[in-house]
């Protein structure tokens, strides 16, 4: 282990992006992971198929990163999606295009794209070793020299930190990263959960328990003021809220929740109407099965496991008939079909989220290298700097990107 030119501390996407730039730049490169396999969060991404990247442009890329997107259009501009899925490919795993933008491998295992970069790291004759967790960066004269690892001392001339936010903390990515960072001189901001489902008052969403709705619309309301909206897929929990849509509003709801605002999130399960086109379909429907009862004409609108939750909260007799559900009645319907409230009271833990919002600020870290502002020859790749985006496969591209950027200018000084 001596005359290191790159320690990678992390075997996730950023991690090992980082240490395989290194490696083909002529760099004899350590990869340390803590855990004893390398990848474990990848592994587990898109529920096991691995959402690789999306083909959005540069421009339109940035505007789904929070809180600063525009810090990586250096990193994207040097190792973007068509790079990731090239080097895939080149490793035998084919990436396939699905809707909205997302890259998966073509054969839907996160594995095969794990296995696609442990061969050609391993081609590269980088080290990875497992089972070492990192208790310290050796800093002198504001340069790092090495780090100790189980009670001994490696040095080196770079060292790229990735090892990962706080989500899934199973899968090794417990906040270790920040603490490494902090004993350097780094601030952290504030970090929480992203990408999380969210809990919900009310027995209304364990009734609807496992269900899943396509093509609605939700909307995130902080104390009654409309704080943002999503149109796509989502699914009801035992807790709650989840899926797609939710996800990518958690952002907003977390931040209000922990400024204790009132929070809610209506679902409109006709988007594509308005009130007035609803409300033509409702009369149309009703004066055309007038001595249908109710409960059947439901059928119509909404799916099975529905009806009786709606029934139940429009407290209506499911034996009326249609010819005789008032224009008041009507109006309720109309209105619980585009207006489906849920008060919101917590969102779930670092267990359940996808990604981690906060960690190192990006004003301290060089968007043109990744190297730390404040000690030379230290650099970050990944979840752990202050980044996260949507669900979509943007997460992901981040590590890929700031990875490799991080490997190859730590090459290149």
């Amino acid at each position: 282990m001596n005359n290191l030119d790159v320690i990678v501390i992390g075997a996730g996407p950023a991690g090992l992006l980082a240490a395989g730039r290194a490696a083909e730049l002529g760099g004899k490169v350590l990869v340390l992971e803590k855990m004893r396999q390398e990848g474990r969060k990848l592994l587990i991404t898109g529920k096991g198929r691995c959402n690789i990247t999306n083909n959005a442009a540069i421009s339109e890329f940035i505007k789904h990163v929070y809180p600063n997107g525009k810090f990586l259009r250096s990193a994207f501009s040097q190792f973007f999606s068509n790079d990731i899925t090239g080097l895939l490919q080149r490793y035998g795993v084919e990436s396939i295009l699905e809707q909205g933008g997302r890259y998966f491998p073509s054969g839907n295992k996160s594995a095969d794209v794990l296995k696609a970069l442990l061969k050609w790291t391993s081609e590269l004759k980088v080290d990875i070793r497992c089972g070492h967790r990192v208790e310290k960066l050796i800093v002198e004269d504001v340069s790092i020299k090495g780090l100790k690892v189980n009670g001994q001392h490696i040095m080196a001339r770079n060292i790229i930190v990735a090892t990962g936010g706080k989500s899934y903390p199973a899968t090794g990515s417990n906040g270790d990263g920040y603490e490494l960072a902090k004993q350097t001189g780094h601030k952290i901001e504030k970090v929480r959960p992203a990408l999380v489902p969210v809990e919900t008052q009310g027995g209304v969403a364990q009734k609807l328990q496992g269900l899943n709705l396509k093509n609605v619309k939700a909307v995130v309301w902080v104390n009654d003021k409309k704080a943002g909206e999503a149109f796509g897929e989502m699914i009801f929990t035992h807790f709650g809220l989840s899926g797609p849509i939710i996800l990518t509003l958690s952002r907003i709801v977390v931040e209000a929740l922990q400024q204790k605002n009132k929070v809610e999130i209506t679902i409109d399960l006709k988007p594509a109407l308005d009130e007035q086109k609803l409300d033509k379909r409702l009369l149309r429907d009703l004066d055309g099965h007038g001595k249908k009862k109710i409960n059947n004409i439901f059928r119509n609108w909404l799916p099975a496991s529905m009806i009786p939750v709606f029934i139940d909260l429009l407290k209506l007799d499911p034996e009326k008939e249609c010819h005789q559900v008032s224009s008041r009645e009507r109006k309720q319907i109309r209105n619980l079909l585009k207006n489906l409230r849920f008060k919101i009271t917590d969102h779930r833990s670092f267990k359940e989220a996808i990604i981690t919002a906060g960690g190192i600020p990006t004003n301290e870290i060089s968007p043109k290298t990744m190297e730390s502002k404040l000690v030379k020859g230290l650099y970050f790749a990944g979840e752990i700097i202050d980044l996260d985006a949507e669900t979509g496969g943007y997460n992901l591209q981040i590590a890929w990107s700031t990875g490799w950027l991080a490997g190859n200018s730590c090459m290149k000084v």
